[in-house]
């Protein structure tokens, strides 16, 4: 008998990041003076209302969630990506950390103006929605702990108020439909959409027509 194995079609390797395809979020949080900090994020991911996400532990929006735990969680479509790369090498904190000033980052206090993004009221929680962005999710920090290193901070947020662009939503319903809505993906540190549906799965309840 032949033995098949495919271990010639792989190799081992040490990548810096693993960002293997993951939603883009562009979080927004509230600064001690009242104004609002923006900053994108490339690890969340949802588990029923739950969000959670990943975040670099000496970063202003780590410092905000901490002090004022409300936050929205906003979902950008692919077209946005040249707005969420500009807010990439910007810090919502005046004293810039070493490693970050090292990399390029810089403080900027107005983050909405420099990514040419549009600031909209919240309903049940402090910081503003980003009117540019299909779907935004109002939330409330439930619990917040450091990875295993102490480099990032793991943060479980209760979503408490869904808003959805009504071009995306299926009528008459409380669904997204997924033909019409694309997130911003971050592959390896690369912008990209979504490709063609390939099928859905047994439990949607939004399935396509074929």
């Amino acid at each position: 008998m032949t033995t098949v194995t495919h271990e010639a079609s792989h190799t081992a390797i040490t990548p810096s990041i693993l960002y293997f395809g993951t939603s883009v979020a562009l979080l927004t949080t509230g600064n001690e003076d009242g104004s609002a900090n923006l900053a994108p994020v490339s690890s969340a991911w949802a588990l029923g209302q739950t969000v959670v996400l990943g975040l670099g532990a000496d970063s202003r929006t780590a410092a905000n969630l901490a002090a004022r735990p409300e936050l929205v969680i906003n979902l950008p479509s692919p077209g946005l990506w040249e707005a969420v790369e500009r807010l990439a090498p910007l810090t919502g904190a005046a004293r810039v950390p070493a490693a970050k000033l090292a990399r390029g980052y810089r403080y900027e206090p107005d983050k909405f103006a420099a990514a040419g993004l549009t600031p909209v009221p919240s309903g049940t929680v402090g910081p503003p929605r980003v009117a540019e962005c299909p779907l935004q999710l109002e939330a409330r920090v439930r619990r917040s702990s450091p990875d295993a290193e102490g480099h990032f901070l793991i943060v479980e947020c209760a979503v408490v108020r869904v808003h959805a662009d009504r071009r995306i939503v299926v009528p008459g319903t409380q669904h997204i439909d997924p033909t019409l809505w694309s997130p911003l993906i971050f592959n390896f540190r690369h912008y990209q959409g979504l490709g063609p549906e390939l099928g859905h799965c047994f439990t949607s309840e939004t399935p396509t027509a074929r």
